[in-house]
This record gives C-alpha cells, structure tokens and sequence, in this order.
C-alpha cells in the first residue's frame, strides 16, 4: 500500500497533487482533531519535512501514516 501511494504521489503534477491533498487534509483533520492547518501545510518539496511534522504530532511511523492517508 505505502509503494502504491508513494508512486502515485510522484506520478500527479503539482496541481493534482495539492487538489487531492485538500481532500486528504480535511479527511486526516476529522480523524486527528489535534492536527493544525500548519501541520498539513504541503509546499513543493517538502513532502518529507511535513510527514516528519505528522509523524511528531500524531506519534506514529512514517510507514503508519502512509498507510493512513492512503485509506483515506
């Protein structure tokens, strides 16, 4: 699941990517109340540093909240 994701993430151009992300977005907020509009903030580039932020926040392995946001 997590490769599948991780391919289709690289595959969609910036503007999919962050239309798709605003889906994702509220979807991750509904689940995880604590989460803010800066620990979602997505910028080109800097996937890694904002899954790190997540991974902080929620307490969870990166391989947990790919899975995660892949189910959404």
């Amino acid at each position: 699941m997590k490769i599948h994701y991780q391919i289709n993430f690289k595959k969609m151009n910036t503007t999919e990517v962050k239309g798709n992300w605003n889906e994702q977005k509220g979807k991750l907020k509904q689940k995880f109340a604590i989460l803010t509009d800066n620990d979602l903030m997505f910028a080109d580039g800097k996937k890694d540093e904002m899954l790190g932020k997540l991974q902080v926040t929620l307490g969870k392995s990166k391989e947990e909240l790919l899975s995660i946001i892949a189910s959404l």
